[in-house]
C-alpha cells in the first residue's frame, strides 16, 4: 500500500481517435515492468521524451477506473427499466424491445427494476424473458441505482416503462455510442419535441434552462431518462439523489469528471396506460435541492472543465483573470518551440500551444475535459516528470507551485526537463503585493470553491528571482494581472 501511495499514477492520452484511446485496457500495474503491448505503443510518439520509472509505474485505464469482470465482457448492452405498476405497458414494450435488440445483433439483457408489492409488473417481465431486479432504496433514483449495480453490459440504456420512450430509438442511441460517454435522447435540441401538459412542459423548460445556465452545463435536456451510458463511468459515482433529481446529478458528476454528453433529437410522447409516478411540485423541489448541492461542485477547481469555463465566466473578475493569463502566457511562449505545460488543467492555453507540445496534469479529469484540443496530454505529477533531461525548449507552469510545499521537487523537475538555453514561464500569486492579498479574499467570496486547494506556498517576485538566479537562470520578462498574479519568464543558461 505504501509503495502504491508513493508512486504517482501516470496516464497518457495518445491523441488517437476517440474510440481507440478510450478502449485501451490496463497498461500495467505497480511494481511491474510495462507490458510488451504498452511500450511499442508509447515509444514512437515520445521516444526522446519519455523516461518512465519502470520499477514504479502505475498506468490505469485511459478513462476506465476499474477492470470489468469476465461476465461484463459477455454483454454488450444492458437495458434498465424502472417499473412500478406497469404490467400492461410492459406487455407491449418488451416484445418490441426484443425485436430491436435482435436486429442490432448484439448480446444484451433487459432489467426490470421493481418491488415485491408489484406482482403484475414482475409477472410481465418474467413472461418476456427480462431479468427482475429488486429495488433496494426508495424512489426513482433508488431504482436507477439498483439497475446500475445489477447491469453487466459494457453499455447501459435507461428508459421508461410507460411507452413514452419508443424501443426503436434504442438503435439511435446505440449507433451514437462512440460520440460521448453519455448519449441523451433530447427533447430540447433542434429536431426534438415534447407532447406534455402545458404546466409540466413549462416547469420542465424552466428547470432545464435553470440548470443549464446556472451550472454552465452544455446539455439542454437534463431531465430525460432515455439515455445510453458507457457503464464503467457510472461505477464509482457517489450519487446522493434518490428521486427524479438523480438524472441531473448523474450528468453533473459525469461532466465534472471530464466525460462528454452527446444529445440526439427525440420526439417525446405521453404515456399510454396508467398514471405517472412523478409529482410536478415534488419533482421541482427535488431539482432545486440538487442544484444547490451541485453548485459548489461545478464551481470547484476540482471540476474537470473549471479552467475552460472560467475563460467565459459570468463573473467579470474571473473572466478577466483567465483571459489575461491566456494572453500573457501565449505571448511569452511564442517562437520558443514545443512547450511542456505542467499543471495545464483544462485551460485554453493548451489549444494555443505549438506543434510538438505536451500538456500535463495530475488530474485525469482535467485532461478528459481538454480532449478537444489537438495537443497530446499526459497525466503525471510535477514531482516526477516522465521526460528525459532537457527534453523541451520551453516549459510552462502556471498557478501550480503555490499549491505544493516549497520543499517539493517541482521546481527542480521543471528545470531538469528544460533544454539548455530554453525558456521557463512561471506563474503564481505575488504575496508581497497587498493587491493580491485583498483580491484573494474578495475572489474567495465571489467564487467559493475556486480555492478548494489552499495556497500553501506564498511566493514573492524577489524570492523567485533569487531562487532562479542561483540556478543559473536569467530573468527576461515580468507580467502582472491586476498587480496580483505574477508571471515571470526565465532563460536557462546555455551551458547548463
Amino acid at each position: 500500500m505504501e509503495a502504491r501511495q508513493n508512486s504517482l499514477a501516470k496516464y497518457i492520452n495518445l491523441g488517437l481517435p476517440f474510440i481507440e484511446a478510450r478502449e485501451l485496457q490496463a497498461l500495467c500495474s505497480i511494481c511491474s515492468p510495462p507490458s510488451p503491448f504498452t511500450l511499442p505503443l508509447l515509444q514512437p510518439r515520445f521516444a526522446k521524451l519519455l523516461q518512465w520509472p519502470r520499477d514504479k509505474l502505475y498506468v490505469d485505464f485511459i478513462a476506465t477506473p476499474m477492470t470489468p469482470s469476465p461476465m461484463t465482457t459477455k454483454i454488450d448492452l444492458s437495458i434498465v427499466i424502472p417499473a412500478l405498476r406497469e404490467g400492461p405497458n410492459l406487455a407491449i414494450l418488451l416484445p418490441q424491445l426484443q425485436d430491436v435488440l435482435e436486429k442490432l445483433k448484439i448480446k444484451s439483457e433487459v432489467l426490470i427494476v421493481t418491488r415485491d408489492a408489484d406482482p403484475e409488473t414482475r409477472a410481465a417481465a418474467q413472461r418476456f424473458g427480462a431479468r427482475v431486479i429488486e429495488q433496494v432504496e426508495r424512489g426513482f433514483g433508488g431504482a436507477i441505482l439498483s439497475g446500475f449495480q445489477a447491469a453487466v453490459g459494457k453499455y447501459i440504456v435507461t428508459m421508461d416503462a410507460d411507452l413514452s420512450h419508443p424501443p426503436t430509438f434504442v438503435r439511435d442511441l446505440w449507433l451514437r455510442r462512440h460520440r460521448g460517454e453519455v448519449v441523451i435522447a433530447s427533447r430540447y435540441v433542434p429536431g426534438g419535441s415534447a407532447q406534455m401538459p402545458p404546466s409540466r412542459k413549462v416547469l420542465s423548460r424552466i428547470l432545464n434552462g435553470f440548470f443549464r445556465r446556472g451550472l454552465s452545463l452544455p446539455v439542454s435536456d437534463l431531465s430525460s431518462n432515455f439515455r445510453l451510458y458507457r457503464a464503467d463511468i457510472l461505477r464509482n459515482l457517489a450519487l446522493a439523489a434518490r428521486d427524479f433529481n438523480v438524472l441531473p446529478e448523474i450528468l453533473i458528476r459525469v461532466h465534472a469528471e471530464g466525460f462528454k454528453a452527446e444529445e440526439v433529437p427525440f420526439a417525446y410522447a405521453p404515456r399510454e396506460h396508467g398514471s405517472s409516478n412523478a409529482r410536478v411540485f415534488k419533482f421541482g423541489l427535488a431539482y432545486l435541492k440538487t442544484f444547490g448541492s451541485m453548485w459548489k461542485l461545478r464551481n470547484s477547481i476540482l471540476s474537470g472543465d473549471y479552467d475552460d469555463r472560467a475563460y467565459d465566466s459570468p463573473i467579470p473578475l474571473q473572466r478577466y483573470w483567465q483571459r489575461s493569463r491566456f494572453k500573457h502566457v501565449v505571448e511569452l511562449v511564442r517562437s520558443e518551440g514545443p512547450v511542456l505545460d505542467v499543471g495545464c488543467g483544462s485551460s485554453r492555453i493548451i489549444g494555443a500551444l505549438p506543434p510538438g507540445s505536451i500538456a500535463l496534469d495530475v488530474l485525469i479529469r482535467k485532461l478528459r475535459s481538454s480532449r478537444r484540443f489537438p495537443t497530446p496530454s499526459v497525466c503525471a505529477s510535477g514531482f516526477n516528470l516522465p521526460f528525459a533531461d532537457g527534453a523541451f525548449p520551453c516549459v510552462v507552469c502556471s498557478q501550480v507551485i503555490e499549491h505544493v510545499p516549497k520543499d517539493s521537487p517541482i521546481i527542480d523537475e521543471l528545470c531538469r526537463v528544460l533544454a539548455p538555453g530554453g525558456r521557463l514561464v512561471l506563474g503564481t500569486p505575488d504575496y508581497a503585493r497587498w493587491e493580491w492579498v485583498w483580491m484573494e479574499k474578495l475572489y474567495g467570496k465571489v467564487a467559493p470553491g475556486a480555492y478548494a486547494d489552499e495556497h500553501i506556498a506564498h511566493y514573492t517576485r524577489a524570492e523567485l528571482e533569487d531562487n532562479m538566479t542561483r540556478r543559473g537562470f536569467k530573468l527576461e520578462a515580468v507580467r502582472y494581472i491586476l498587480r496580483g498574479e505574477l508571471i515571470m519568464a526565465f532563460r536557462k543558461s546555455p551551458a547548463s
